[in-house]
């Protein structure tokens, strides 16, 4: 048996991709970046509401660039973008849009 041409393979694993990602959304099952996206919020909008919130924010920023470094990017302009979203990120408010395409199943879910 000869073996699959890579177009024959990249097309088969497009379609296997979009059953995981069509199976993820029907589940309505978070992604790594949604979870990791609520996380950060969940942390930046803990430390605001202690005592020492530039001290604790300071640490967070300073463990999240380190890694970032690690992974290539420039410390100044991650630095940069950690202070945005705290600076952005408030308790009362919450940044993410809705997902349309899960309200409807919520909506169903309720009844």
């Amino acid at each position: 048996m000869a073996r699959k041409s890579i177009r024959q393979r990249n097309a088969e694993q497009r379609v296997r991709q979009q059953k995981v990602r069509d199976d993820a959304r029907a589940q309505r099952r978070p992604t790594r970046d949604d979870i990791a996206r609520t996380l950060l919020w969940q942390m930046i909008v803990t430390a605001k509401q202690k005592r020492k919130r530039d001290e604790i924010l300071g640490l967070l920023c300073d463990e999240i660039v380190a890694e970032l470094v690690l992974q290539g990017f420039d410390p100044r302009e991650s630095e940069a973008v950690f202070d945005a979203l705290a600076e952005k990120y408030d308790p009362d408010v919450r940044p993410f849009r809705i997902k349309r395409h899960l309200e409807g199943k919520a909506r169903a879910g309720r009844e």
